[in-house]
């Protein structure tokens, strides 16, 4: 019969840190993949034509290139490399009107005219003071932080709403620049704890840029899974769990899996309370996603859009709030905030020579199938006039095709469970270690635990390191 140490379901980037982290602790270790394919929401695929790569969920990846634990790993060596644009990131506010963020610090306030001395009052700090923050961010939030001073300082600024703390800037474009980037927690901005988003990630571009990988986010997981290998972590794909009791016998059981789903294969085991906690895990807005392949490049009237790898559409704070308000309340926005990455401008091995790959979505409902494909089309080309006659082929992925493609976004909901003030500061539940589940030796790895979603692996690297601390009663 045969043994692990532990098993590992599911192989996305979290599973697979999961199953690193434990190799490297002399653990055997076993990792199962329902899908054919392993990778999770960092996979690509050939969806418009052959020979054209699309990433199927996350494309571009500021926290990967400063997780501490993806950057402690060799993947280098398996293979990974990151292409970068001359603009992490840019805001179309208004057509041929355009704010850019550069990754220079420097450069982006000297940018930003008279909002450059606000901006460098937060983001100086906060550039400055990483190397003691990333423990905080990119974790559960420390009861005893190591360094509370940057953290308090950082926090001031990340605990208001967006719409608070846009209010430091004067340009209506500075404003939209920040409301975009906070608009990545899918939430009404003016909910607390949503500027942290904008700073966080705006910092990100100065920290790292906003690169994509070259060959496609699915390198991401193929360098992991070498690697693994090389640790001796076994991986098994076409192995769907739909019960604890279909796994090989184990000591350590770690789920990249959402405490939804832990409720439906674990509801004969799960404690009456817990159970009623999972169920009721509440999920965020969806997401409604189109790839597109193009003659030519976009042609964005403004041309610094076209040298940013990811541009947001589009408008004003107030505009973003009120989109973002109608997706987190069940409905369609009239203009909902939509995000646009132009991956092989910069990463050439994404599509022949002559062809461009365009990445888009929009922030819809939590189960939507509303069909956006001529809307959101119809939002680039009010930027890039001409942009609906150089498409040769589409594909869309409503809020269900999401889902199907992998079971943790539920409703379309990317963002592994909704950023509400009690799931984001207590995620996925107020409890002691935020992995540990009322199982024996069974743990959660996923996004809807600390630090959250976006291809940085730490979920799983720190749940792992809970279950190896982890001693039987």
């Amino acid at each position: 019969m045969e043994r692990f140490d532990a098993v590992v379901v599911g192989a996305g980037p979290n599973g697979l840190t999961a199953a690193t982290t434990l190799a490297d602790a002399g653990r055997s270790v076993l990792v199962v993949e329902r899908s054919d394919e392993i990778g999770g929401g960092a996979r690509t695929l050939e969806l418009t034509e052959p020979g054209v790569l699309h990433d199927i969920c996350s494309t571009s990846h500021p926290i990967a290139v400063l997780s501490p634990y993806l950057t402690s790993l060799p993947l280098a060596d398996h293979g990974l490399e990151w292409a970068h644009a001359d603009f992490p990131l840019a805001h179309a506010v208004s057509p041929g009107h355009a704010a850019v963020l550069h990754r220079d610090l420097e450069r982006a306030v000297d940018a930003l005219g008279t909002d450059g001395p606000a901006y460098r009052k937060v983001m100086g700090p906060l550039v400055r003071d990483w190397p003691k923050l990333q423990d905080a961010i990119l974790g559960p939030i420390p009861r005893l932080p190591r360094h509370p001073l940057p953290l308090a300082r950082f926090g001031v600024h990340a605990v208001l709403p967006a719409t608070t703390a846009a209010r430091r800037f004067r340009s209506e474009s500075t404003r939209a620049l920040f409301a975009g980037c906070a608009a990545h927690a899918f939430l009404p901005l003016s909910r607390p704890l949503t500027a942290s988003f904008g700073w966080f990630l705006m910092a990100t571009a100065h920290l790292a840029g906003w690169p994509v990988a070259r060959g496609g986010s699915a390198s991401i997981v193929r360098a992991l899974a070498s690697y693994a290998r090389t640790r001796g972590v076994e991986i098994r794909t076409g192995y769907d769990v739909t019960s604890l009791d279909e796994l090989p016998a184990r000591h350590l059981t770690l789920l990249d899996v959402s405490p939804n789903q832990l409720a439906r294969i674990a509801a004969d085991r799960l404690p009456p309370g817990y159970l009623r906690k999972a169920t009721a895990f509440v999920r965020g807005p969806g997401a409604f996603k189109l790839d597109a392949v193009t003659d030519g490049t976009i042609p964005w009237i403004e041309p610094d859009l076209g040298r940013a790898g990811t541009v947001h559409l589009d408008g004003t704070l107030d505009a973003i709030d009120e989109a973002e308000t109608a997706a987190f309340g069940g409905r369609h926005p009239d203009r909902p905030f939509i995000l646009v990455v132009q991956a092989s401008r910069f990463d050439p091995t994404r599509a022949p020579r002559g062809s461009e790959t365009v990445w888009a979505y929009a922030h819809v409902p939590n189960g939507s199938r509303v069909d956006l494909t001529d809307h959101v089309i119809g939002r680039i080309e009010e930027y890039a006039p001409g942009f609906r006659e150089t498409i040769r082929a589409v594909h869309t992925t409503d809020t269900a095709a999401l889902e199907a493609h992998n079971p943790n976004y539920l409703g379309g909901d990317i963002s592994g469970g909704a950023h509400t003030f009690r799931q984001l500061v207590f995620r996925p539940f107020p409890q002691r270690d935020p992995y540990a589940t009322p199982l024996p030796g069974v743990f959660l790895c996923s996004s809807s635990t600390p630090p959250g979603a976006g291809t940085h692996g730490m979920c799983g690297h720190l749940a792992a390191r809970s279950a190896l601390a982890w001693t039987p009663d």
